[in-house]
C-alpha cells in the first residue's frame, strides 16, 4: 500500500468485541492475566498480552503498528515527548565511555540534554559543523551520531546520505531527528540509518494539542530503547494521547501537502520584500542545501525563516503586529506560528553556540500553517510595513 493508505489503514482494525472502527481508548493502567501461571508466562515473555499500561496499552500498540509502517521499519515506539524519545535512544544505546557526535544545529532542548546531562553519565561529546565536517573529522570511536536533515531553526540542510556512508566507517550508529520533514516527505531509514525520531507534538500530530515522541528502526535496537524508555526511564504516552495522534497521522499527508505548498508560497513573497534582509527556505535553488533536500525527499517541509535588520526590538515589532501567525514555539499545526528562536527555543544556549549556529537575534522562525496562504501573506505584508 501507498503511503496515503497506509496513514489511514495501518495499525487499524475493527474492534473483534464491538465492531467499533475507531481504536478504542483503553483506560486503564493494569490487565487481569487470569491466572498465575499466566501471569508467571506473561511477565516472563512467553505468552503475548498486556499487564501493565507503562509497558504497553493497545491503543498505545495501535498506533505504533501504524507508524513503523509509515516509516519503513520493524518497531515502532511512541512515548511522553521528543526530548524523551531523544533521552531514551541516548541512554539505551551508549555506555560510559562511549563518543556521541551531532551535527549543529540541533533543537535547543537537545542540544542542552547532549552538553548538560548526557556528559554527566561520562559520554564524551563531539559537535561538527556541517555534513562534509563531520565527514572529514569523524573519530574513530564515534559510537553513535545524531543529525536533523533540515535543522532548527535556520532550515540548514544535513545530507544524510554523507553522514550515513561517514558513520559506517567507524561502525558509529546513526539516529536522524526527522520531525521537519515526516515520513511522508522523507525516509532517513531507506536511505541507512538506524534509527529515526520525531517529535509527535509537531507535524505527525498537527493540531497542537498534545505531546508526544516517536522513533523508529530495526528491532534489535527498538528493544533496547523500549525497555530504557518504558522500563527504566517510564516515559510512556497516555492513551488519549495515542488516540489523538492516531487520529493526526491519518491526515498527515494531506496536511503536508497544503503546508508545503504555503511555504512556497510565504517564502517566494518573504524572498521579495525589501525589509526582509535573509529568507531561509530549502525550496528555493538558491538555498544552500537545496539539491540535497530535492535528491533525498518528495517536499522541502512547511517551514520559513527569515533575518530582519535590527535585531530583537525589530523582530519583536514585526511579531507583535502579526495577526493571523500566533506567537507560540513549536511547529507542524493547522494554524501558523511565529517565534524569535534565540529569546525562546533556542535561548538556553550560550551566547556563542547560538552564534556557532547561526541562531541570532535577527532571526524569526515562521510554521506556516494550512490556512489560506493569500491571507498568510497580507497578514506578514502588514507586519513587514511597520517600521
Amino acid at each position: 500500500m501507498k503511503f496515503k493508505t497506509l496513514s489511514v489503514h495501518a495499525g487499524q482494525q475493527p474492534d473483534p468485541s464491538t465492531g467499533a472502527l475507531a481504536t478504542p481508548v483503553y483506560f486503564t493502567s493494569t490487565f487481569s492475566y487470569g491466572t498465575a501461571e499466566e501471569g508467571l508466562a506473561r511477565f516472563a515473555g512467553q505468552n503475548p498480552g498486556y499487564i501493565y499500561s507503562r509497558f504497553a496499552n493497545p491503543t498505545t500498540a495501535a498506533l505504533e503498528q501504524k507508524l513503523a509502517a509509515l516509516e519503513g521499519a520493524d518497531e515502532a515506539l511512541v512515548v511522553a515527548s521528543g526530548m524523551a524519545a531523544v533521552s531514551a535512544i541516548m541512554y539505551a544505546l551508549l555506555d560510559a565511555g562511549d563518543e556521541v557526535a551531532f551535527i549543529d544545529p540541533v533543537y535547543g532542548g537537545t542540544d542542552a540534554f547532549l552538553r548538560n546531562t548526557l556528559t554527566r553519565a561520562g559520554i564524551s561529546l563531539s559537535r561538527y559543523s556541517s555534513d562534509q565536517d563531520f565527514a572529514n573529522r569523524v573519530k574513530a570511536n564515534t559510537k553513535l551520531v545524531l543529525f536533523e536533515p533540515v535543522t532548527n531553526p535556520t532550515l540548514k540542510v544535513i545530507d544524510p546520505r554523507i553522514v550515513v556512508e561517514a558513520a559506517r566507517k567507524v561502525g558509529a550508529l546513526v539516529v536522524c531527528d526527522n520531525t521537519f520533514l515526516t515520513p511522508y516527505l522523507s525516509q532517513p531509514l531507506a536511505l541507512g540509518a538506524d534509527l529515526v525520531m520525531h517529535s509527535g507534538t509537531k507535524y505527525l500530530s498537527g493540531h497542537g494539542d498534545i505531546i508526544a515522541g516517536v522513533v523508529a528502526g530495526r528491532t534489535e535496537l527498538m528493544q533496547k530503547v523500549r525497555t530504557v524508555a518504558l522500563k527504566h526511564i517510564g516515559s510512556p504516552i497516555g492513551p488519549q494521547e495515542a488516540y489523538l495522534l492516531q487520529r493526526g497521522v491519518k491526515t498527515l499527508p494531506l496536511r503536508m501537502d497544503a503546508h508545503c505548498a504555503n511555504a512556497s508560497k510565504v517564502a517566494d513573497f518573504l524572498a521579495a520584500h525589501p525589509a526582509v534582509a535573509k529568507v531561509y527556505y530549502p525550496g528555493h535553488s538558491s538555498h544552500p542545501g537545496h539539491q540535497a533536500v530535492a535528491e533525498t525527499a518528495t517536499g522541502f517541509g512547511g517551514m520559513v525563516a527569515i533575518e530582519l535588520a535590527g535585531g530583537f526590538a525589530r523582530c519583536a515589532k514585526f511579531l507583535n503586529q502579526l495577526q493571523l501567525f500566533a506567537q507560540a514555539v513549536s511547529l507542524g499545526d493547522v494554524e501558523s506560528l511565529a517565534c524569535h528562536p534565540a529569546s525562546t527555543t533556542h535561548a538556553a544556549m550560550t551566547a556563542e553556540d547560538r552564534a556557532r549556529a547561526n541562531v541570532s537575534d535577527n532571526l524569526v522562525r515562521l510554521s506556516i500553517g494550512v490556512e489560506d496562504a493569500e491571507d498568510l501573506i497580507a497578514d506578514l505584508a502588514q507586519a513587514l510595513a511597520i517600521s
